[in-house]
């Protein structure tokens, strides 16, 4: 006899709910299955037409204890209710009298047909055919019904959407009724990392887990055998971390040997090994996209970021476990060889660049190198400090400051301040706390300070001879700070313009260059005055009153001539300054221009921004406050966010449609001298880094018309590490280049016009070659000085003048850019744009690019126009918008604004596609 078919309470609920409502007022049923529910499951309720009716289950193998039960229910258990009694059980139909099938539902035994049962649970009016053949899928469905149902299917239930509901149901991968979720190994292994998904798929029947395992792979791919097993043995959490692991043992020189210890680790879950390399493929595949999510940054990369990195870290403690750390020490995945690489870098700093910049290559080309983004840039800041010491930079600084004070905080700010902040973020150390890390870093830094020291000493030497003689009348080529009102803000507030003087005390080089990286291109162009024939543009230096004090420098700077005193003396200067050029003015300091509840800013200081007629000052005292005691984060580096009210003072200044000229009084040193060390003890001590009296080791004697201190004769420490006061995070007052040099920084609104006597500063020419390195370095250009010719594109008559180096290729010559605005697309397009620029100037523009790899700033597509043409561009972004409208035939981006507007991006197979004629080899 075939075996009987099982039955659990589910099935009986559902053949219920579809007989008793044709069954004629009989509470009989019997059943042909034997019970497959508990004991605790024989009695329950079922809704028929809206009414419960009670439901007694019993199990009997002969026709007297069937007949015994219904006896005992009509009698003794609900004579007189509704209640049903199921019999299921052994006994053959044709071994029941007709006088006991008289009482039963049908008067025959009801089949249990568990493809009808799961059609009518899925409101389907028929199975996909294959499912009738797998009892297993069946069963399942049967026992996993949720307590809402499940979903309704239709016309036909597909296998495919009864596997996908079973599983959400079973292992709560995805939703029962989500039919968009994708079952590839991105979703396999991310639902292997949760805590109750693989416990709950191992703890199914054995042949439902090779059912759903034979599926997955159908549709998820070879890596979900290996990855059910894993959680089938318990070990769903280490599937992510084993197919990493075993995607760097497979690509590791010792292959085998790292083969035979995986065995150990995946044990009975690897059924051959071959099955090892898609399972490691596809794991890898899933951390490079999880990687790819945490290099766009939000909040979802940073989620991305944590998940790689606890699935890595495991991976390399479960290697660890194996003994594979030696063998997979070189891989380009796991954070062991993201460290192994740091270390090779570390050990590298103590000799030339070359071997440094070569494990900086490799430390850069692991896939960690990103996620690491503090540890990779600090990495990269030694290797550019090793440059400076090995280059020629160092010995040029040490030349400069031989020449003159004004040259000589002019290269402070543009190449010896970089060092300063290199030094900065070094000190800071690496996140790792390797300590043979640390210790490199500790002797990199030794040594930069070392060759900081001998150019301050040098630079104390100059700054000694020429303060004796130098004033306002006599600078002797040096930009004094009482002169930056009148050669920087002045300038541009000609012709109506409205500059907001920010002054912030204590800013050095190193701290101004790292703002000015900070603010958005597509908000500001940061711009420079234009330099005579053959100069390189550049940014203005100031030299500082002495000793460098506030109260005598940012009196001075505010003033307009030297002065001393405290803030009434700042306002009335001021004022007085802009008065003799018939403009009002309003100075804000501390206090005055911060909102109170409820305002960001101060009401009056919105108001004089509004203002046309006024020219606006604010001091801020965030990083001169910080010397005292240092910043609670303990960084040294300064971002725009970091200075108090600064986002908001620039947000207010470009709402109005001010340029702005960012300040400083004077510069600081940090105190990075041991703990244990104390003051220097000294004669006449005024200050922190200045006193009377003759000078000593790391001093120099000052005297002059500059001096506003001490009858006009002080000693002032040049050493980074002297002080005569107690310990603070940092000092002023000395005669270092740091504290000296005064940065003077102009931006003005982006997409507004540049103002007379100025151009824009191409971020390429913003950092040393040696900070950007042989791969990064970008030769400088220098654009003409504006010509009273015609437009660029004709003036034929007009001499050139000689073209030095340059960043960009020279006209006439047969270029890429000169064939393109030569086709015919070109002109005819040319037609369709008013106001286009001339040829000469897009020709240039787009040489520049393809030279420089098809990406430049504005400023620097800007500038190639102007180095060709003489003719200044006043308004880079307007400029790049025009190119696009000149190139972009039919809305295809041959060129665009890329990376939040920082950058235009050349395309140059599309402008080949679209200007062949310019482009044909």
């Amino acid at each position: 006899m075939a075996a009987r078919p099982a039955a659990g309470r589910r099935a009986i609920e559902v053949l219920l709910e579809a007989e008793l409502p044709r069954a004629e007022g009989r509470r009989l049923v019997l059943v042909d299955a034997v019970w497959a529910g508990g004991d605790q499951e024989r009695e329950f309720t079922v809704q028929v037409d809206g009414t419960a009716r009670r439901v007694h289950v019993t199990d009997q193998d002969s026709p007297l204890g069937i007949a015994d039960a219904w006896r005992r229910h009509t009698t003794a258990v609900d004579p007189d209710g509704d209640s049903v009694l199921v019999v299921t059980g052994l006994v053959p139909a044709d071994q029941l009298g007709w006088d006991l099938r008289g009482h039963a539902v049908r008067r025959r035994p009801l089949a249990v047909e568990r493809a009808d049962i799961v059609k009518q649970l899925f409101g389907a009016g028929d199975l996909d055919t294959r499912m009738v053949r797998e009892g297993w899928l069946l069963d399942a469905l049967l026992e996993a019904e949720p307590s809402g149902g499940w979903p309704r299917a239709g016309s036909v239930l597909t296998r495919n959407r009864a596997l996908r509901a079973l599983l959400a149901a079973r292992v709560g991968l995805g939703g029962t009724n989500d039919e968009s979720l994708d079952l590839d190994a991105d979703t396999l292994f991310d639902w292997s990392r949760t805590p109750a998904g693989p416990r709950r798929f191992a703890e199914l029947p054995e042949q439902e887990r090779s059912g759903l395992t034979a599926w997955l792979e159908e549709v998820s791919g070879p890596a979900a055998p290996t990855l059910l097993a894993l959680a089938a043995d318990g070990r769903g959490a280490d599937a992510l971390p084993l197919g990493a692991l075993a995607s760097a043992a497979l690509a590791c020189p010792s292959a085998a040997d790292a083969g035979f210890a995986l065995g150990t680790l995946f044990g009975h879950a690897l059924g051959s090994f071959d099955a090892l390399a898609p399972y490691a493929s596809a794991a890898t595949g899933v951390l490079t996209r999880w990687i790819a999510q945490a290099e766009a940054g939000g909040s979802a990369g940073t989620d991305a970021r944590a998940r790689v990195l606890a699935v890595l870290e495991r991976a390399d403690q479960l290697a660890d476990t194996a003994r594979l750390t030696g063998l997979l020490a070189g891989d380009r995945l796991l954070p062991s060889g993201y460290r192994t690489r740091l270390r090779t870098l570390a050990a590298a700093l103590d000799g030339r660049p070359g071997p440094a910049q070569a494990a900086l290559r490799d430390l850069a080309d692991h896939q960690l190198a990103a996620l690491h983004a503090d540890s990779t840039e600090r990495a990269r800041t030694a290797v550019r400090l090793l440059r400076w010491l090995d280059g020629p930079q160092a010995a040029q600084s040490a030349q400069s400051t031989q020449d003159t004070v004004g040259r000589s905080v002019h290269h402070h700010l543009a190449s010896t301040g970089w060092v300063d902040l290199a030094t900065g973020i070094l000190a800071e150390g690496d996140a790792s706390r390797d300590s043979g890390i640390g210790e490199a870093y500790h002797r990199l830094i030794g040594r930069v300070r070392d060759r900081r020291r001998q150019l301050d000493e040098s630079f104390a030497a100059t700054l000694a001879i020429w303060t004796e003689a130098a004033s306002q009348q006599a600078p002797h080529g040096a930009l004094l700070i009482e002169d930056v009102l009148a050669q920087a803000a002045a300038p541009l507030a000609r012709d109506g313009g409205r500059p907001l003087v920010l002054v912030l005390d204590g800013m050095s080089a190193d701290v101004a260059v790292e703002l000015a990286a900070g603010l958005a291109p597509r908000t500001w162009t940061e711009i420079v005055p234009t330099a005579p024939a053959g100069r390189r543009p550049g940014r203005l230096a100031a030299v500082a009153m002495l000793p460098t004090l506030t109260r005598i420098s940012r009196a001075s700077l505010l003033s307009g001539a030297p002065a001393e005193g405290g803030q009434d003396t700042e306002r009335a200067g001021f004022t007085a300054f802009w008065k003799k050029r018939h403009r009002e003015a309003v100075l804000f300091h501390k206090g005055g221009y911060e909102g109170t509840a409820g305002h960001r800013l101060a009401p009056a200081l919105l108001e004089a921004l509004a203002d046309d007629r006024r020219v606006v000052g604010v001091i801020v005292n965030t990083i001169d406050d910080a010397l005292a005691d240092g910043r609670e984060n303990g960084r040294a580096r300064w971002r725009p966010a970091d200075i108090a009210k600064l986002a908001d003072l620039l947000d207010a200044a470009l709402g109005a449609g001010r340029p702005v000229l960012l300040v400083s009084d004077h510069g600081h040193i940090l105190d990075r001298s041991p703990r244990e060390s104390g003051p220097a003890v000294a004669d006449g001590v005024q200050g922190a880094r200045w006193r009377t009296g003759p000078a000593g080791p790391g001093e120099v004697e000052l005297t002059g018309p500059r001096v506003r201190a001490a009858g006009g004769r002080i000693t002032a420490a040049w050493r980074d590490d002297l002080r005569y006061t107690a310990r603070q995070a940092g000092y002023h007052g000395g005669a270092s280049l740091a504290e000296v040099t005064v940065p003077v920084l102009a931006f003005v609104p982006s997409g507004s016009e540049i103002p007379a006597g100025w151009t824009a500063l191409p971020t390429e020419n913003t950092a040393p070659d040696w900070w950007r390195g042989d791969a990064d370095a970008v030769p400088p250009q220098e654009p003409a000085p504006a010509s009273r010719g015609g437009r660029g594109s004709g003036g034929g008559s007009r001499k050139q003048q000689p073209q030095h180096e340059s960043l960009f290729p020279q006209p006439g010559r047969g270029t890429v850019g000169e064939q393109t605005v030569r086709s015919k697309p070109f002109e005819t397009q040319r037609e369709f744009v008013r106001n286009a620029p001339g040829n000469t100037a897009v020709a240039a523009a787009l040489d520049a690019l393809l030279t420089a790899g098809g990406k430049l700033s504005p400023a620097a597509v800007a500038a190639a126009a102007q180095a060709a043409t003489g003719k200044s561009e006043r308004n880079p972004q307007r400029f790049v918008t025009m190119l696009e409208r000149l190139l972009n035939i039919d809305g295809y981006p041959v060129l665009q604004l890329v990376e939040s507007g920082r950058t235009v991006h050349l395309d140059r197979e599309l402008l080949r596609q679209q200007f062949p004629e310019g482009t044909a080899p």
